[in-house]
């Protein structure tokens, strides 16, 4: 498409909506960028939730001392993200042979939890959800499975995340504090930030 500019009021006109169009562009972006690390350096906000078999674990008073990976998700459209992350974090972090091997020295040793968030309405499905994890799910892995119920608000704020449809996913040091954030689908890339921080 060709524009033919008349005169220089217009060539004026043009250059300053075009420079007003890129600075609101460049603050969305800045903005956006400081929405997704404004969690990190911070420490993770106190999160309760209760095991298969009913045992609290008080996040992230209960994981310190190790690094902890702590998934979250509260809304059933970001299942499909999530699952994408089971396989490689039983690989990576949670897997352990039966018989030691030469490699076992270089396993990491990390708390691994994934948190279902059951709020409103949903928190009355927490128990059917808890009995259907004993059921199904390999019991080497219940005790990695998490089950929140109550208010999402607070922790909406103080870890930045408003997206339902995704999973989000913290790196705790061993303090509590959170070094790593990322959310959405696994990726490989994502996988090698996190193996990054905690090696460091």
């Amino acid at each position: 498409m060709i524009f033919v500019l008349s005169s220089t009021t217009q060539i004026t006109n043009y250059y300053y909506r075009l420079m007003k169009k890129l600075i609101i562009i460049s603050l969305c972006f800045i903005y956006g960028l400081g929405q997704a690390s404004a969690q990190v350096g911070d420490i993770f906000p106190v999160l309760e939730a209760e095991t298969v078999e009913d045992k609290v674990i008080t996040l992230p008073q209960d994981a310190k001392g190790k690094f902890t990976l702590v998934g979250l998700a509260y809304s059933k459209k970001s299942e499909k993200d999530l699952s994408t992350w089971l396989i490689p974090l039983y690989n990576t972090f949670i897997y352990r042979p039966e018989k030691p091997s030469l490699f076992s020295a270089f396993a990491y040793d990390i708390n691994v939890y994934l948190v279902p968030m059951f709020t409103g309405v949903k928190a009355a499905a927490t128990g059917t959800a808890k009995k259907q994890a004993a059921e199904n799910l390999d019991p080497k892995l219940q005790s990695n499975l998490l089950f929140y119920k109550g208010s999402i608000s607070a922790y909406k704020d103080s870890l930045s995340f408003d997206k339902k449809d995704v999973p989000y996913f913290f790196l705790l040091d061993e303090s509590g504090k959170i070094v790593y954030a990322t959310s959405g689908a696994y990726s490989e890339q994502k996988m090698d930030d996190i193996e990054d921080q905690i090696v460091k």
